[in-house]
């Protein structure tokens, strides 16, 4: 369907549901077909993480929806988000669902297009640079690397049963570990991760606010990655890399944080 079509409702038709991919913040990292469906919708649901910037982009008219989600805080439940695009739909509008990094990546779009499919609804899934490859080439930090890691593994942080989850071959020599959603277990994943195996002295590095004016790159060990968090006070969104390539030097405009000897030290 075309990106023009996303705007007003059309009696005895059926909308469809746009979900859209917003990437990890910079307006400029939106893909062509996510900024034109943007920039001609009509109506726009829209997660809580989405920049302003980006949403600075809807046209003139068009109606917002926050559906905004925090770990204590869900304006709206998930259910009721699908019904929400699934009604909107059934009335003839088309609906972009914008949702922040990758639909598909811990951003519940499989829920949402199943939600739709199962109610005669037509769904376009448009791809977004997942936050986690966003974040880590904002920092410059390589998830693979020849010397370093040939092994990827994104994991969510706040899961359910997390505790129970077998860690153990996630990171280590030759991986990476991402962890989204993972500020307010980091001493649960710190804890659990050591159990499972792996080093204290693994570098971890904790993006904040990735590929946005107020950017920062934390640096400090497993093992300091808990105090880190707490002392620096670190806010969503945000992601943990876990491993060797944590440990690469980083552009000098990035304000890194290392933990040694339970000191916090800005890197000059």
């Amino acid at each position: 369907m075309d990106a023009n079509s996303a705007s007003n409702p059309r009696e005895g038709t059926v909308g469809t549901v746009h979900l859209v991919g917003a990437g990890p913040g910079d307006p400029d990292l939106l893909t062509l077909r996510a900024a034109r469906l943007l920039m001609s919708a009509g109506l726009i649901v829209h997660d809580g993480l989405v920049d302003p910037a980006i949403l600075g982009m809807a046209r003139q008219g068009a109606h917002l929806i926050s559906v905004a989600k925090s770990r204590s805080r869900h304006t709206m439940k998930q259910d009721a988000i699908n019904a929400l695009l699934v009604s909107e739909a059934l009335a003839g509008n088309d609906v972009v669902r914008l949702k922040g990094g990758d639909p598909f990546i811990f951003g519940r779009g499989g829920e949402e297009a199943e939600a739709c499919r199962a109610a005669g609804v037509p769904v376009e899934v448009v791809p977004g640079i997942s936050s986690a490859l966003g974040a880590a080439a904002a920092a410059q930090i390589p998830l693979t690397h020849r010397d370093h890691a040939s092994i990827v593994s994104f994991v969510a942080g706040q899961c359910k049963g997390l505790t129970d989850q077998d860690w153990s071959g996630l990171a280590g020599k030759g991986r990476t570990l991402v962890i989204f959603m993972g500020l307010a277990t980091a001493p649960l994943i710190t804890e659990k991760l050591i159990e499972d195996g792996l080093a204290p002295d693994v570098p971890v590095a904790v993006i904040e606010s990735a590929t946005r004016k107020d950017m920062r790159v934390l640096r400090a060990s497993l093992a300091g990655l808990a105090d880190l968090v707490r002392d620096e006070k670190v806010q969503s969104p945000a992601l943990i890399v876990i491993g060797d390539v944590a440990s690469a030097e980083s552009d000098n405009t990035i304000r890194d944080i290392a933990l040694e000897s339970g000191a916090l030290e800005a890197i000059k």
